[in-house]
């Protein structure tokens, strides 16, 4: 890679409801896909502070980060994906930025295909984090 190439990473949280529910976001901007919260790195950051800058201001709340559980390469994006295990804290209410029209939480089984395998790797986790390469 040559000093002046595009490089890309983000950061996203998978994060669960008491029946192992995976909380979903859905994005105001672009054709309102629906993600794990998250986002792009700003330069001078790390991956954790990424992470717990884009769920504060997507989420309204402050995450606690259990493990990072894979780093995958998408390829349309140019981009590295970080994806960690957090946690919100008891009893929270999310309040969303006008980056996101609506919340849910979605069965394992309803995500699609590359969705499902990264977090089903966080879910699965034993102590490797994983890797993978999508288009």
């Amino acid at each position: 890679m040559a000093f002046n190439d595009l490089f890309r990473m983000s950061c996203h949280a998978v994060i669960t409801d008491e029946h192992g529910q995976v909380l979903l976001l859905q994005a105001s901007y672009g054709d309102g896909r629906w993600g794990l919260p998250g986002g792009a790195l700003e330069p001078g950051e790390t991956i954790h502070q990424a992470l717990l800058r884009e769920c504060r201001e997507e989420l309204g709340l402050e995450v606690t980060i259990d493990y990072l559980s894979g780093v995958y390469y998408h390829a349309s994006y140019q981009s590295q994906v970080c994806i960690f295990r957090c946690r919100l804290p008891a009893g929270s209410v999310l309040c969303l930025s006008d980056e996101h029209l609506a919340w849910r939480y979605c069965a394992l089984a309803e995500l699609s295909a590359m969705q499902g395998q990264r977090v089903g790797d966080c879910l699965s986790f034993d102590g490797t984090v994983k890797s993978a390469v999508f288009d």
